[in-house]
């Protein structure tokens, strides 16, 4: 079992940049495949990017490329989503998430955090 829990949301003005990060727990974390997802209000939770277990391959939603990178540090048993020019549309609730295999589908995944809350201002 895995128990991840975000930190780094915050309040930004369009531009900037904000780190967040994932912290898990249990010994099994390298062995997970990491992702971050993301849910705005009134719309349906998205993918934004993933990550292989050893940190190799990495994968984005054409929204975020370029703007967004994912890294991973398993000895902290941690996952970073490195988010730069932020942009109004990228407020929203972010979750990590840790599953199996490499997916882009919300439902593949196993284990969730408790989410984050980005907000970018105009």
């Amino acid at each position: 079992q895995v128990h991840l829990v975000e930190s780094g949301g915050g309040l930004v003005q369009a531009g900037d940049s904000l780190r967040l990060s994932c912290a898990g727990s249990g010994r099994t974390f390298s062995s997970y495949a990491m992702g971050w997802f993301r849910q705005a209000p009134g719309k349906e939770r998205e993918f934004v990017a993933f990550i292989s277990t050893s940190g190799g391959s990495t994968y984005y939603a054409d929204s975020v490329k370029g703007r967004f990178t994912i890294s991973r540090d398993n000895v902290k048993n941690a996952v970073y989503l490195q988010m730069n020019s932020l942009k109004p549309e990228d407020t929203a609730v972010y979750y990590c998430a840790a599953n199996r295999v490499l997916t882009t589908r919300d439902t593949r995944y196993d284990y969730w955090g408790q989410g984050t809350q980005v907000t970018v201002s105009s």
